[in-house]
């Protein structure tokens, strides 16, 4: 058995063999716990039947170890700067191929068609730069693209918006965009102590599980997501108030927006952190025939 990269010692060994060093741009830190790795995959259930979409893999610490239980992982990482010490840590394993590309300029329907056509289920495994979480996580989900879920590794604070309740403080549009789509949990609560550089910030693993049909029907997914932000434009004010502020010409149909509220049994005066993501539906689609643009 290989020795695992994720150790405090090994990492500085291969940082210093290729003589890298960390890019605050980009968000690197790199887990030194095996032990936090061996957490992660377990939660993702991985078997050789699993193909997996790592993003960030920095110098494979996490990438090894879903090697070891996957069939086929794909990790994109966008410093250039990696790719040899990538190819050098990744030597062992035939079953990865590393993208030297931005996920977020990635065409993701032909990667799954060019590595996963074989795989029925595919999931997302990351130790995600946390400046950047939400488009990624937003982008599988825009995209349609077929997963069936992700464990990943952010910020805490984050994670506790994507999983909070209504009528709580950290609810949000957030909350509401990736509800609708996906159960979500934390699995667990990891240390600044486990990652070279610490991060400033406490760190959650978070797990996504794809719904089979999102929490309700809407006519348009883009317009539900355009209400529930100008929902939660000032927090403290009312749904009527912001929704007047944020949805065009609002502010001149504003007995419209109170009738088509009332016609959804939601009250105007209610604020937008109280209302259910299947409250949210509703009304988008009441109010989509005239107030999208």
């Amino acid at each position: 058995m290989m020795k695992d990269i994720a150790t405090p010692m090994r990492t500085k060994e291969i940082l210093k063999k290729h003589g890298f060093s960390f890019k605050k741009s980009l968000g690197q830190n790199f887990l030194i716990d095996p032990n936090v790795l061996g957490n992660i995959v377990s939660h993702a259930g991985l078997s050789k039947k699993t193909g997996v979409i790592e993003i960030g893999p920095g110098i494979g610490a996490l990438t090894e170890h879903l090697a070891r239980s996957a069939g086929k992982v794909v990790a994109f990482e966008i410093d250039g700067r990696l790719l040899p010490v990538l190819e050098d840590t990744m030597s062992p394993y035939d079953n990865v191929t590393v993208i030297h590309q931005d996920i977020l300029q990635a065409d993701l329907q032909q990667t799954m068609s060019d590595y996963f056509s074989e795989y029925d289920d595919v999931v997302v495994v990351a130790n995600l730069p946390y400046y950047v979480t939400t488009p990624i996580i937003m982008k599988f989900l825009m995209e349609k693209v077929a997963i069936t879920g992700m464990i990943i590794m952010m910020q805490k604070e984050v994670a506790d918006r994507i999983t909070a309740n209504p009528g709580t403080k950290a609810y949000g549009s957030l909350s509401i965009a990736i509800q609708y789509y996906m159960d979500a949990e934390v699995s667990m609560i990891v240390p600044k102590t486990v990652f070279v550089p610490q991060p400033n910030v406490e760190s959650a693993v978070l797990k996504l599980t794809r719904k089979t049909t999102p929490l309700a029907e809407v006519i348009d997914e883009n317009f539900l997501f355009q209400v529930s932000k100008g929902s939660f434009v000032q927090r403290r004010k009312t749904i009527i108030n912001n929704l007047q502020t944020s949805l065009p010409e609002g502010k001149l149909k504003k007995e419209l927006l109170v009738e088509k509220l009332n016609s959804v049994d939601i009250d105007p005066s209610r604020r937008g952190e109280t209302l259910t993501v299947e409250e949210f539906a509703k009304l988008s689609n009441a109010l989509y025939a005239d107030f999208s643009s």
